[in-house]
């Protein structure tokens, strides 16, 4: 073998597609564009997944389920993994060492997938029952990391709202409870003052109502002389 006789196996590379060079090439005259039309012109284009403007297949399709934002933070570990680490006490720092999980990962958690030969101490590490139930039997212990900055907070926002639906329950029934009260002050006030008793007609009321009736009076005997005419003309 020499280097100037190394060339490329058969049909590994292909010659360069030439169009616009007559029709002899096969791809002259439209250059494998057809005729007309939007894909034709120069600069045609139109957007990857366009239908013509119907309801595309990616809208048409549903959509279920939902991409954590913090997928990949929390980082699974084997139990029997745990039987390479000769440390007594194992924690995040100690398994990322031994290169059990990434750098990058927050939390770690041990899954029931094997078993455990030696005791072992957990700490800041996450288990399920059957690891920790595992872990256990097998003389080690499991000491539960401390709450993350949000967990917390939703649990400063719960006992707040738990707080305040309190508050406003014992203000709604101290209402209910202070509401007789407050009505029977109320009639006893009345009545102190007098307000309850029927109050005597003054004598401009008394001149007021004679007044109307006059009124009316007159007014009937107008409209009974218009409905008589012949008693007028006697």
């Amino acid at each position: 073998m020499r280097l100037n006789a190394i060339k490329p196996a058969r049909g590994a590379t292909h010659p360069r597609k030439r169009v616009g060079r007559g029709i002899g090439s096969g791809h002259g005259k439209t250059a494998g564009l057809g005729h007309k039309g939007q894909k034709a012109r120069s600069g045609g284009y139109h957007k990857v997944g366009f239908e013509g403007g119907q309801m595309p297949l990616q809208r048409r399709l549903p959509k279920r389920g939902f991409v954590s934002l913090h997928d990949g933070w929390t980082a699974e570990v084997r139990l029997s993994q745990l039987n390479s680490i000769d440390a007594a006490t194992v924690d995040l720092a100690s398994l990322q060492q031994a290169g059990i999980v990434p750098r990058t990962a927050h939390r770690a958690k041990v899954i029931l997938a094997g078993t455990i030969e030696r005791a072992v101490k957990l700490e800041g590490l996450l288990a399920t029952k059957g690891a920790r139930a595992a872990i256990e039997a097998a003389g080690g212990s499991v000491s539960a990391p401390a709450p993350d900055a949000d967990t917390s907070r939703k649990a400063n926002r719960a006992k707040l709202a738990a707080e305040k639906t309190k508050a406003v329950a014992a203000r709604i029934e101290a209402a209910a409870k202070a509401e007789p009260a407050a009505k029977g002050v109320a009639a006893g006030v009345k009545k102190a003052k007098g307000e309850d008793k029927p109050r005597a007609p003054s004598a401009g009321a008394d001149e007021g109502a004679a007044k109307a009736e006059g009124a009316k009076g007159a007014a009937k005997a107008k409209g009974a002389a218009k409905e008589n005419p012949k008693d007028k003309g006697k």
